[in-house]
């Protein structure tokens, strides 16, 4: 509208195209829509590629950022994909809360998963807990203390009289969503941003969209059997139908196994100081057992994309966090 050209901005990361293997979740590179879409645009594209180097020691910077330990890489490396942005603009836009709002998540969609009794992206409590030294927890049960949350949350849910049972369960989800991931990844954006002082807007979060589509109906979200079906009924002829239609994919991470190794090391180098805080609440055998299992630990930590690496560098960011935080327990 001022005659200026569009600026846009991706993240990816060094020899992902080499080691990219697709998953249920992350089906494909995001590069060649990203190539289509600036075409479309004539923007000005920035190629930001981030590198282990990188990524490792922004796990604790994220920390300072989140003023807890946080989502590993997935935090690490949007601070540093804000750092890059900055310089170049002060305000961005960003598309969070789309796939909460027009029901693009697979728990959203899969049948199996969404019938599922509990958090959809969090079925991991008792992994979580065996990690934890006998007596750390006192009188808490961590799964009571789960359940009684979502029930929580389940019985806060607004559902009118007469909904079918998928519309119930539908209602539910939006509300888990809302309550929980969504906040989660709000938090996320907004701290890490603003870490290097990027205000990003996420216009998909307009109240008064979340409102309206929170009572409309699941077969129009889902509209043709499409994840977020009616959000592209609504763009058809505005984008490019390779990326109109495109199955979704998440916000990537590293697929390099270098980032393995490197926080390998790190949790390693922890281990080996006997006055590390993380030893206090933490098994040490079960930090070894982990150190081993390999890259594919089918038990997400949290969401989809924190599978074995990124635990590994939760627990890097935990020690970090009790430390420098000067965290007692009593």
């Amino acid at each position: 509208a001022q005659g200026k050209q569009l600026q846009t901005f991706s993240v990816g990361y060094r020899d992902n195209k080499k080691y990219f293997h697709a998953t249920k979740f992350q089906p494909g590179a995001d590069a060649p829509y990203i190539r289509k879409m600036n075409d479309f645009l004539h923007a000005r594209h920035h190629w930001i590629t981030l590198d282990t180097p990188e990524l490792v020691p922004a796990l604790y910077a994220a920390v300072d950022a989140r003023d807890l330990p946080g989502m590993a890489d997935v935090d690490a490396s949007l601070l540093l994909f804000c750092r890059q942005i900055k310089p170049h603009a002060t305000v961005a836009l960003s598309g969070e809360c789309a796939d909460e709002i027009f029901g693009g998540y697979p728990w959203y969609r899969d049948p199996a998963v969404r019938e599922k009794y509990g958090f959809p992206w969090a079925q991991s409590t008792a992994y979580r807990a065996s990690f934890l030294k006998p007596g750390v927890l006192g009188s808490i049960d961590p799964a009571a203390f789960v359940d009684a949350r979502y029930r929580q949350t389940l019985a806060e849910t607004s559902v009118r009289p007469g909904l079918s049972a998928e519309e119930q369960r539908m209602r539910q989800m939006m509300n888990l969503n809302f309550k929980w991931f969504m906040q989660t990844l709000l938090d996320r954006k907004d701290r890490m941003s603003m870490y290097s002082g990027l205000e990003v807007r996420v216009p998909f979060c307009d109240y008064r969209i979340a409102e309206y589509l929170y009572s409309v109906p699941w077969e129009y979200k889902d509209y043709r059997n499409q994840e977020k079906g009616l959000l592209r009924e609504a763009m058809r002829g505005v984008l490019p139908d390779e990326v109109l239609w495109r199955r979704k994919s998440p916000y990537p991470k590293t697929w390099n196994p270098s980032y393995l190794a490197a926080v390998t090391a790190e949790l390693r180098g922890v281990l080996t100081d006997p006055a590390a805080p993380i030893l206090r609440i933490i098994k040490a055998d079960a930090l070894e057992n982990l150190l081993t299992s390999g890259a594919d630990n089918p038990i997400p930590w949290y969401g989809q994309l924190m599978t074995t690496p990124q635990t590994i560098a939760w627990f890097v960011q935990l020690n970090y966090w009790l430390e420098k935080y000067k965290v007692e327990l009593v």
